[in-house]
């Protein structure tokens, strides 16, 4: 077989794991002395992050990028959309906001988006051995195939083979992997080199009998069968990972907690896997009103529609709670939109969340913000009374601070020196809130938090936990994987 440039991981459906499996396969073959980069025409996503260019991009390629060792670009994720609400998304196109787009908008610029993808997957190719794609949702919605600029299409510009990822967790899986290529023109059921079965739980042996039927039925391999892992975490693309977290009726009342209001529009939620990481605490994302005495510190996290979630709150008696929260001297914590929710007051002058229009916000801390362009994406370098951190900005909009002190200093953004400050501390200490996405991944600024919402737990100064989780990956997938004949197969 000819030596591809490019391979492709396509899935029977959502979340069956492409992005897990990208991110495994990129460590193994740069490991094996490949030079490889991760490749996503489209995101649909508001788990995003920032390149050192300062642009924003899916954050399911940024894991993939570090996973490979090689900084993230825009080139390995061109096309991003972040849902507003149920019928729009904004669209960022090779790393900055291009437009507010409705289904039908967008779906009607397909053709631009491809060409676009198309080009940025030719500047990633000129710059490694081998692209590792990936795939979006299923790769056989039929009513979808033709614009689809993500999956088969794509995978037959850059000439790549195919492996489709299934998940035995949820069911089915020999109607996924027998369904999905039934519903495949032959030209792509012919890209299909073979399978991944992912999520298994139990005794694999007891599954050689399936993975015969599937090779007998299919005339293609199974390369292999992933067992469910806890032993090390990676960060997830999709917001479904968040059925996953501990429900509050089943957190250890003999640990400090910490709850997340989980909103409606909910942005970068791995803002908080550092925090669940932890042995010494539990971590909670709450999706109804109620008692707070349960949690050491409450925290809001991003969101992409700040004005609808702020409403939610509001409709949903979340003020409540959350004042009798701080009066009865809890910690209350927001981040980048829920910075914004702590406010007094958030502008949108011209619509860039929905309708024109103002809403007051919980009056908890004394900022006031106006939702505008242009979009800040910085990566960012920051001191909270003397320790350093990093982390990372996105947002629409300014937020004036009108009293009360700053949180943190800012040294740099995008590697340019500044001597700028971020976020608010309320007078009495209870209150902040930053637009500092990631600061927890520090592990002495994790730490000082902790100290500061008063949760005395010890925190491991690794270098680098995500370096040791993509190894633990790696093994996992290699120890599974026929690595062997997924390359003699696929002509890697």
């Amino acid at each position: 077989m000819k030596k591809t440039d490019a391979i492709a991981v396509f899935g029977t459906g959502s979340d069956v794991g492409k992005s897990i499996v990208n991110a495994a396969l990129c460590r193994s073959l740069v490991d094996r002395g490949v030079d490889v980069a991760p490749f996503k025409s489209q995101n649909m996503s508001n788990n995003s992050g920032i390149t050192p260019e300062g642009l924003e991009m899916g954050r399911a390629q940024i894991v993939q990028a570090e996973a490979s060792r090689i900084a993230p670009h825009v080139d390995m994720n061109p096309v991003l959309l972040k849902p507003t609400g149920e019928m729009g998304s904004q669209v960022v196109l090779n790393g900055r906001a291009y437009a507010d787009q409705t289904a039908a908008d967008y779906h009607s610029k397909k053709a631009l988006y491809f060409k676009e993808s198309c080009k940025a997957y030719d500047r990633l190719k000129g710059r490694c051995d081998l692209v590792v794609m990936e795939g979006a949702g299923s790769c056989a919605e039929v009513n979808l195939m033709h614009s689809d600029i993500v999956n088969f299409p794509m995978a037959a510009y850059a000439g790549a083979p195919v492996i489709l990822v299934a998940d035995i967790d949820r069911g089915g899986v020999f109607g996924q992997i027998v369904g999905t290529l039934s519903c495949l023109p032959q030209e792509f059921r012919d890209m299909v080199k073979g399978f991944i079965i992912n999520r298994f739980r139990g005794d694999i042996s007891l599954f050689r009998d399936g993975v015969d039927w599937i090779e007998k039925k299919t005339g293609k391999p199974v390369f292999g069968v992933l067992p469910w892992y806890t032993h090390f975490r990676v960060d997830a693309e999709d917001s479904v990972e968040l059925e996953a977290w501990p429900q509050v009726a089943s957190l250890d009342r003999n640990k400090p907690a910490i709850g997340v209001i989980r909103l409606p529009h909910i942005a970068n939620f791995t803002d908080f896997h550092a925090l669940a990481d932890m042995d010494g605490i539990e971590v909670a994302f709450v999706d109804r009103p109620r008692d707070l005495s349960l949690f050491t510190a409450v925290i809001i996290p991003g969101s992409k529609n700040t004005r609808a979630d702020m409403a939610w709150l509001r409709d949903q008696g979340w003020e409540s709670p959350i004042r009798e929260h701080v009066a009865n001297k809890g910690h209350l914590f927001g981040i980048c939109g829920g910075y914004q929710i702590l406010g007094r007051v958030i502008e949108d002058p011209d619509g860039l969340e929905g309708t024109p229009g103002t809403i007051p916000g919980l009056g908890l801390l004394p900022v006031e913000t106006v939702l505008k362009a242009p979009k800040t994406t910085t990566l960012s370098t920051f001191e909270w009374e003397g320790t350093p951190g990093e982390g990372y900005e996105i947002h629409m909009g300014q937020t004036a601070r009108l009293s009360g002190a700053p949180l943190f200093t800012v040294t740099a953004r995008n590697r340019t020196d500044c001597n700028d400050v971020d976020g608010c501390v309320s007078d009495n200490g209870l209150v902040a809130g930053t637009y500092m996405h990631g600061l927890f991944d520090t592990p002495a600024l994790l730490g000082k938090w902790l100290g500061t919402v008063g949760i005395d737990t010890p925190v491991q100064s690794e270098i680098s936990s995500k370096e040791r989780d993509y190894t633990l990956l790696k093994e996992h997938f290699e120890h599974h994987i026929d690595m062997d004949q997924l390359m003699a197969v696929t002509g890697l």
